[in-house]
This record gives structure tokens, sequence and C-alpha cells, in this order.
């Protein structure tokens, strides 16, 4: 844990300057809110199956598109009570978030400065970008996090309804994003660790149990088409026909973790910087911090639950066998990472509590940064229009707030995304 020698002020006045910075930061998310909606080329993919289901596809979408229904729900339910709109939409996913992080601090009781937990979670750039899009990594975040919080309390009490919430929220994860599976298979492995010499007596005494675990299992398996399964085993084989290399998917996702360490884009950090270096020097962060990061979590002796670890390696796993890139992939164990992060003592070495504080340091100010930029976008506009997926919707953006384009190179603007922001952009 990081101990109050880390920092000049008093314990008692550092954690009440703390715990107004979290006030601060959590209002800041909240007046995201008024932001317009986010345009992004996979909302639009998930509100063109809301379409498909509702009323009638939109032009050019696919009837069958792979994205899991459990996001679209959701766009639905509140389609239904008329409140489809992006206010709603991003308060949820704070909701969501804010949920989640409960869970977290439920789970690691015996941090000592939970503070530093929440500071980490809220000011990480991809946290902030994508709790303000209607994508459904918030809502993935929250299921899988009290689908472990669960399972957490089960190992606690053994009450049997705890595990069958466990299951029904990684159900529910699931359904959100495929990734849940990672969270089905932890579930299942902790439930064989800490019952590993009683489990014959289990399986003797719940039968029934035992028999809708192995039903469900099965029936994954059997509709495997139907969730998504096969399309994301096909993409994966195609990908890799294409000309994809292992070892250019596994870079990928050291220099993801280098993203999320550095808490920086790594586009934005490499217009400084030569495309080489920069790619290089995101990479080597991320081996050393995803190093880091195992040791303390994997190797090292601590108190870290068994289900966090477990689903965390599943995750990891399945996430460096995804041939595509993007610091999007971290986003739902952001919190989890941070939690593992901060339980751990930094204080017995002072060299390694010096590169701490300094890296504490860093990855605040870019939190910061990136925390007022999204605020100033979601309150400007003009601003928004120009940098929401990097300009690639500006025409669109203009022509919905203004009545036409400011841009005098504009040569088209698509009039179905306009009358998309006209409908749901209220």
């Amino acid at each position: 844990m990081v101990t109050s020698a880390t920092y000049s002020l008093p314990v008692e006045k550092q954690n009440r300057f703390l715990k107004w910075f979290i006030y601060i930061l959590g209002f800041l998310f909240f007046l995201n809110c008024f932001t317009p909606l986010r345009l992004h080329y996979d909302m639009l993919r998930y509100f063109a199956i809301k379409d498909c289901i509702e009323s009638k596809c939109p032009p050019g979408a696919d009837p069958n598109d792979y994205l899991p229904y459990g996001y679209t729900a959701l766009l639905l339910l509140l389609s239904k009570f008329g409140i489809l709109r992006s206010f709603y939409i991003v308060f949820v996913n704070c909701l969501y978030f804010f949920g989640g992080l409960f869970f977290v601090r439920k789970i690691f009781t015996y941090i000592r400065s939970p503070f530093l937990l929440f500071i980490l979670a809220l000011l990480n750039w991809t946290i902030i970008k994508f709790v303000t899009h209607p994508l459904s990594e918030m809502q993935y975040l929250f299921f899988s996090l009290a689908g472990i919080y669960a399972f957490y309390k089960f190992i606690q009490n053994k009450n049997i309804w705890y595990l069958l919430l466990a299951f029904l929220m990684a159900g529910l994860a699931f359904l959100t994003r495929t990734v849940g599976i990672a969270l089905v298979a932890a579930l299942i492995v902790s439930l064989i660790w800490e019952f590993r010499k009683q489990l014959l007596e289990i399986i003797k005494k719940n039968r029934i149990l035992v028999l809708f675990l192995l039903l469900s299992i099965s029936i994954v398996l059997i509709f495997s088409k139907q969730l998504g399964l096969n399309h994301y085993t096909d993409v994966m084989s195609k990908q890799f026909n294409e000309g994809l290399r292992f070892s250019d998917m596994v870079r990928w996702h050291f220099s993801e973790w280098g993203e999320i360490l550095l808490n920086a884009s790594r586009f934005k950090v490499i217009n400084l910087l030569s495309a080489t270096l920069g790619n290089w020097i995101f990479t080597i962060l991320g081996i050393l911090g995803i190093g880091g990061f195992i040791y303390i979590c994997f190797i090292k002796k601590n108190s870290i639950p068994f289900i966090v670890k477990s689903y965390l390696l599943f995750y990891i796993i399945l996430i460096f066998n995804w041939p595509f890139q993007d610091p999007r992939f971290w986003v739902p164990v952001i919190p989890l990472i941070a939690a593992v992060i901060i339980q751990h003592s930094f204080s017995k070495n002072q060299l390694i509590r010096l590169f701490f504080f300094i890296w504490l340091i860093v990855y605040s100010a870019f939190g910061l940064t990136s925390l007022g930029y999204m605020t100033f976008t979601s309150l400007n506009k003009k601003e928004l229009s120009k940098t929401q997926a990097k300009g690639v919707y500006r025409n669109e953006y203009e022509t919905h707030f203004f009545g036409r384009p400011l841009s005098d190179t504009v040569t088209r603007v698509d009039p179905y995304l306009v009358d998309f922001l006209n409908r749901y952009d209220k």
C-alpha cells in the first residue's frame, strides 16, 4: 500500500483533500451527461441492430450483425421509455461505472488507500472516453464486477443464492460482450479451487446444480452460432489468413498496456515523435507494465481473491489472442488492475516508492487533461464536431448543430447520419 510517508500532508488532511477531489471528479463525470451524442462506428451498429428489431433496418445495415444483443437490449429499453438520448445513455454509463467501483471496493476491503483506487480509475483516459460513448464497455464492466463480487460473497458465507447470482451476472456479461466467457471460466475454475476437497461430495449432494451448470455449458456450445462465438473464431482465422502474424498481435496488446499505464493515447504521443520510436516506447512500457503486474498479482504473495486472479488471467489470455488493436478492450478490467496495483506495498524500497510517486503524478496529470478536455468538448459543439472520431463526422455534426457544414472543404454530407443525429440528439 502507499503510506502517508509518500506525501507531505498529514494523513487526515490528505484524506480530506482526496475525498473532495474524488467528489469533483465524480461531478465532472456526470457533467458529461450533457454531451451531444458521440458517434462511433460500433455504436452505429448497435443502433442499427436496435432499429432492425424495433422497426426496420437502416440503409446498409447488416440484419445478421454478430454484436451480442445485451447492449442493444438497453437501447431498446430506453427507446420504449422514450428517453433514448445522449444524456440518459451517459447517465446510465456513469451509474454502471460507479456501481462497478463499489463492487471492487467491497472486494478489496483491506486496501489502506481506497481513494487512490478511485483516482486511478476515474482518471484513466479510456474510462473517461468510453463513459461518454453509447457503447457496451460500462455495461459489461458492471455485470462482470457484480458477478465477481457475488462469487466473493458466496465464498464468504456459502449462500447458494450468491453463487446463482454470480452465474446470472456472468450470463448477462456474456450477452453484453462475448469476452464474458472469461468470467464464466473463472467462476467454474474458482468454484473447483475453493471446494477442491469437497468437490465429490458437492457433486453427490447437488446433482441438480451440477446438471444445471453442465446444461448451461451445453446450451452455449449448441447455440454458439446464434451467440456469435463462431463468428469470432471465423474473424480470427480470416485475420491470420490475410497476413496477420502472432507477433504483431502480441505487440499490439503490449502497446495497449503502455497506453493504459502511461494514461495517454498512443496516437497523440506519436504526433510528437516518429511513429517507429513512439510505437516502441509504448510497447516497451507495456511489456514492463504487464510484467510488473503479473509479478504483483500472480507471483508475489498477496491477499487478492482467487476469483479476481483467475478472471484477470483468462481475460488477459483472451485479449492477447484477439487480432485487433484498441485500448478500449481493457476498459472493463481497469478498476481491478488499479485495485491490484494499490493493494501492493511500494513503501519498502525508497527508489521504487519514488518511481511510483512520479508515475502517479504523470498519470494524474494526463488524466486531468483528458477529463478536462472531454468536458470541454461535451459543452462545446463546434469543438466536438472537429474532434469526435478524429473529425470523421464533422460535416454531419455541423449540419445537425448549425444547419450547414462550417468547413470550406466539405464535399459530402451523409443524410442518414444527419437524420440519425436529428432523431437521437435532442
